[in-house]
C-alpha cells in the first residue's frame, strides 16, 4: 500500500503546498532582491501549532535555491538548540559550511565571520525563535550585510514581549506573515494529496478523508500522523485500504506521538524542566524552580527559564494557572 513513505512524514516538503498560495507570494516577494544578490526583507512567520508554518519558509526557501545560483539556505530550530553556538552549528551543518567547526568549542564569532566571507545570499530559517537562550542572536545576524532572516514562532507578541530593546526593533520592523488555523476541508485537500503521493491508487476513500481531517481539528501534523500510522497498520495487517475505524484506532496514538515528538526536540534546560512537572503532575512556580536548580549544576537565569516555560505552554506540553507567587504549573496529557 505505501508506495513512497516520505510522504507520510509530516517534515517532508511536498512539491505543492495546499491552501497557501497567498503566503508563498508574499514571502517571495520578501525573497526577491536575493535574486539581484541583495539581501531579502527580514521576515517573522507566526501561527498555531500544524499550520505549516517550518513547511512554508523550507518551501518558499527551496524554490529559491532551485532559482538563484548565488543563495543558500540553512534551518535551525531553536527548541532543540538555544544557544547561539548551537543555532549557529546547526545553520552551518543544514547548509554543508563550517564542517571543521567543533559544536563544544567554536566561538559564536567565528561561526559569524564563516557567515560574513560567504560569496552567496545566505536565508536562514529560525525555527521556535522566541526560545532563544540569547536573543541578540537576531540582530548579530541583521547585521550582516548578506544575511535573511525567516523567524518562526507561534505567537508575535509572547515573541518580542520578551525581547530588549535592540532586537525587539529588529523583529518589529520584519515583515509579517501570519497564518491561520487550516479549516477541515483544507485539512482534506492535504491528506488527499499526500495519499496520491504516498499510497497506491484506491487505498483511501474519501469518507477516510473526511474523517481524518475531522479529527484533527486543523492541525496538519496530527493529520498526517493518523495517516501514517493507519497506513503502517493497514499495511501490517495486508488491508488493502484504509477505512475511518481504522483511524479510530490509532487515533489516539498519533495524537501521542505528536505529543512525544515535541517533548524529544526539547534541549536539556527545557527537558529538565518538563520533567520535573512530568514527574510531579503540578507543582508551584517556586517549587519548580527550586527543583530545578536543585538538579542542574549551572542553571539558566529565571528569565531565560520563564521563557522556556512559556514554549512548553504553546507547544501545549504544559499549561500554566495563576500569576505572580500563585503561579502553579501542571501536565498537558495528549
Amino acid at each position: 500500500m505505501i508506495r513512497d513513505a516520505r510522504a507520510l512524514r509530516d517534515n517532508f516538503v511536498p512539491a505543492d503546498l495546499e491552501h497557501r498560495n497567498a503566503e508563498i507570494g508574499h514571502l517571495s516577494s520578501y525573497l526577491a532582491p536575493i535574486e539581484n544578490d541583495e539581501s531579502g526583507e527580514d521576515i517573522l512567520i507566526t501561527g498555531p501549532s500544524g499550520a505549516g508554518k517550518t513547511t512554508l519558509a523550507k518551501f518558499v526557501t527551496a524554490e529559491l535555491e532551485r532559482a538563484t545560483l548565488g543563495a543558500r539556505a540553512a534551518y535551525a530550530n531553536c527548541l532543540s538548540n538555544s544557544t547561539n553556538a548551537g543555532v549557529l552549528h546547526s545553520l552551518m551543518r543544514d547548509a554543508n559550511l563550517g564542517i571543521e567547526f567543533d559544536r563544544g568549542s567554536t566561538p559564536v564569532g567565528e561561526y559569524l565571520d564563516k557567515i560574513r566571507d560567504l560569496d552567496e545570499q545566505f536565508v536562514v530559517i529560525l525555527d521556535e525563535v522566541d526560545v532563544l537562550e540569547d536573543p541578540s542572536l537576531i540582530a548579530m545576524l541583521y547585521d550582516i550585510p548578506n544575511v535573511t532572516t525567516l523567524m518562526v514562532c507561534v505567537s508575535e507578541d509572547a515573541f518580542i514581549s520578551g525581547l530588549d530593546m535592540r532586537v525587539s526593533s529588529r523583529a518589529r520592523a520584519a515583515a509579517s506573515v501570519k497564518l491561520e488555523k487550516y479549516r477541515d476541508r483544507e485539512i482534506a485537500d492535504i491528506i488527499r494529496a499526500r495519499v496520491e503521493y504516498g499510497l497506491d491508487p484506491g487505498a483511501v476513500d474519501e469518507a477516510t478523508i473526511q474523517h481524518m481531517a475531522s479529527l484533527a481539528a486543523g492541525d496538519a501534523r496530527l493529520a498526517i500522523t493518523n495517516l501514517r500510522r493507519a497506513a503502517e497498520r493497514a499495511d501490517q495487517e495486508e488491508l488493502c485500504a484504509l477505512s475511518p475505524g481504522l483511524v479510530d484506532e490509532v487515533s489516539d496514538g498519533a495524537a501521542g506521538e505528536v505529543h512525544e515528538r515535541n517533548v524529544e526536540r526539547l534541549s536539556t534546560h527545557k527537558r529538565l524542566l518538563y520533567d520535573i512537572v512530568y514527574e510531579h503532575g503540578e507543582l508551584s512556580s517556586s517549587e519548580l524552580h527550586a527543583e530545578y536548580e536543585r538538579r542542574i549544576g549551572s542553571p539558566k537565569a529565571k528569565v531565560t527559564r520563564r521563557r522556556y516555560l512559556g514554549a512548553l505552554e504553546r507547544y501545549r506540553l504544559i499549561e500554566k494557572e495563576g500569576a505572580t507567587r500563585g503561579t502553579r504549573y501542571r501536565l498537558v496529557e495528549p
